[in-house]
């Protein structure tokens, strides 16, 4: 899961609790992620790939609606039908293709139970989900994390903006690499991990954006020696 060089840009744990408590003190909570059940968080998880949040919830409410929100249901369900239904979150024949896989996972190696399947070994369970086509390791993490409540870092396109304007990253790092140097030095919390990445979303879609609100900003000064709150 993690890469064996191990440091960073500006990475050390000290930097990276200042980040998070910039960001906390600034936002406060975050209460992330937003499901009912494990399985909701896995749909999610799939659905949000490439669109906003606030699309996933339209996609995931014509679902509950229809009585589908269930691995038995997304299971029996004709692929052109579920496209319509999570037509919100865009690329909807693409992502219906990819709900139908993830069951496919769950029912044959969880009996159809989600908890069954989340309850497997951490890296045994990251292996069987990269193995499900259009399943990445951002998705396969997020599973990770939200629904399974392991202790795993997700990385996605914000944190990664974020890390290589602060000076915490080069840029060119692959996923497993930034992954490490989170996991690396940061103790394995599964709450605190899921604080930090949801902080750093709403980070990046509020401020660290494609063309920066650098003022006002959290981290406002970070590179700067001395830069602490």
């Amino acid at each position: 899961m993690a890469g064996n060089d191990r440091r960073g840009a500006g990475f050390t744990p000290a930097r990276l609790q200042e980040v998070y408590d910039r960001l906390l003190y600034a936002f406060g909570p975050r209460g992330w992620w937003p499901g009912d059940t494990p399985f909701e968080v896995m749909v999610g998880a799939v659905l949000t790939q490439n669109t906003a949040w606030a699309n996933v919830e339209k996609a995931i409410a014509n679902l509950k609606a229809a009585g589908l929100l269930t691995p038995l249901g997304l299971d029996r369900v004709s692929l052109s039908r579920l496209a319509g239904l999570i037509k919100p979150s865009g690329y909807f024949n693409i992502k219906a293709a990819r709900l139908k896989n993830l069951v496919a996972l769950i029912v044959e190696a969880g009996g159809g139970d989600p908890p069954r399947l989340l309850a497997r070994p951490t890296d045994r369970l990251r292996r069987d989900l990269l193995t499900v086509k259009g399943i990445g390791p951002e998705t396969a993490d997020s599973i990770l994390l939200y629904a399974a409540r392991r202790p795993v870092f997700v990385i996605d396109a914000y944190t990664r903006r974020i890390l290589s304007r602060h000076g915490l990253a080069n840029g060119g790092e692959t996923y497993d690499r930034l992954q490490a140097l989170f996991m690396d030095n940061l103790p394995p919390n599964t709450q605190r991990f899921n604080e930090y990445h949801a902080l750093l979303v709403h980070l990046g879609k509020h401020f660290c954006k494609p063309r920066p609100l650098c003022q006002g900003c959290p981290l406002e000064g970070l590179n700067q020696p001395g830069g602490n709150i």
